[in-house]
């Protein structure tokens, strides 16, 4: 070894030493303007926010303690009433009688478009490639149809006169000639008529991302249930039923929220007719606050609403939470 380079080997040595017992540099600190970078980079949605949410609800909360009317509109006259609004609500007929038509015709759209949804995603694991392009296709030109336009044209084909769906039944010659059956104007034809439109719109999203969760399941697990001697059924809901919980708790939490609010179909077929009886607490808000100008009672409507819609996520929100699992 030559002499240069054992005095650099030493000199390593000697720089490796003395590095020893050097204590760890402490992390730099971030300058004031670099810790508040990601508040100014978040403000911008945070100002939309409280703009267009948080805001508009602290109005709500403040009309539904004031006689906002019609009048208000023009004086801007408001004067405070206190909670009366709240008990004229709880002492309402027609508040009990649409809360119990909102519950129960949210549980029957949330089972019905959860059963259909999950059983169309089982459907698109099973077909060919070119059916699930298909069908797949099919399903999400009904999800993009705007919901208005879609509800029109379900109420044409709903019409009485010259309606498909009256023809049809006529033509099966079962029920006799309903030609002119008016469906809106029968409270049981008109929800159940309600009911198909909602779940329609409904089932594609749900089955798209039933299936799209359905395709992550590891194919071994599948084939090890088959190996023991388990049948599709018990394969389906012991193996791909609880791969898909979390998912289909998720689903399930959207729908109630959506179901719940579900305004847009019951007013355009019904307009919470006849004589109320499809009006759940949405159409009742609006008929409150825009046909007879309550505004305050129809605030203090929206905010009960708002509260038990709060309660029924939170149920199903804390039950997926003590579950333990990820979404």
């Amino acid at each position: 070894m030559s002499t240069s380079t054992a005095t650099l080997v030493a000199g390593e040595g000697v720089a490796a030493a003395s590095g020893k017992g050097r204590r760890p540099q402490p992390p730099r600190r971030f300058s004031r303007q670099s810790r508040f970078a990601p508040l100014w980079l978040l403000s911008p949605a945070g100002i939309v926010i409280v703009a267009l949410i948080v805001a508009p609800i602290l109005f709500l909360v403040y009309t539904s303690f004031t006689d906002f009317n019609q009048r208000t509109l023009f004086t801007g006259e408001v004067n405070g009433v206190g909670i009366q609004q709240y008990v004229d609500t709880f002492t309402s007929p027609q508040f009990w009688s649409s809360t119990v038509l909102t519950i129960g015709f949210t549980v029957a759209l949330v089972a019905g478009s959860m059963v259909i949804g999950v059983g169309v995603a089982e459907l698109l694991t099973r077909l060919g490639t070119v059916m699930r392009y298909i069908v797949t296709i099919v399903l999400i030109f009904a999800w993009g149809m705007p919901n208005v336009a879609s509800t029109q044209v379900w109420n044409w084909l709903f019409q009485p006169g010259y309606g498909v769906v009256n023809w049809m039944l006529t033509q099966l010659h079962v029920f006799g000639d309903l030609t002119n059956l008016s469906w809106s104007n029968n409270t049981v034809l008109a929800l159940f008529n309600i009911w198909m439109l909602v779940v329609w719109q409904a089932v594609p999203f749900i089955a798209l991302t039933t299936y799209a969760a359905q395709t992550q399941i590891d194919t071994s697990l599948i084939e090890a249930a088959r190996i023991d001697g388990a049948g599709e059924w018990r394969i389906y809901f012991s193996v791909v039923l609880d791969y898909l919980k979390p998912t289909l708790l998720l689903i399930m939490v959207l729908s109630i929220i959506w179901d719940f609010n579900v305004f847009n179909q019951i007013w355009l077929v019904t307009q919470g007719g006849p004589d109320n009886s499809t009006a759940t607490l949405g159409i009742w808000t609006y008929l409150t606050a825009f046909n007879t100008f309550k505004i305050g009672f129809g605030a203090a409507i929206s905010v009960v609403t708002t509260i038990m819609l709060l309660i029924l996520s939170g149920f199903y929100i804390r039950s997926l939470l003590r579950s333990g699992e990820d979404l």
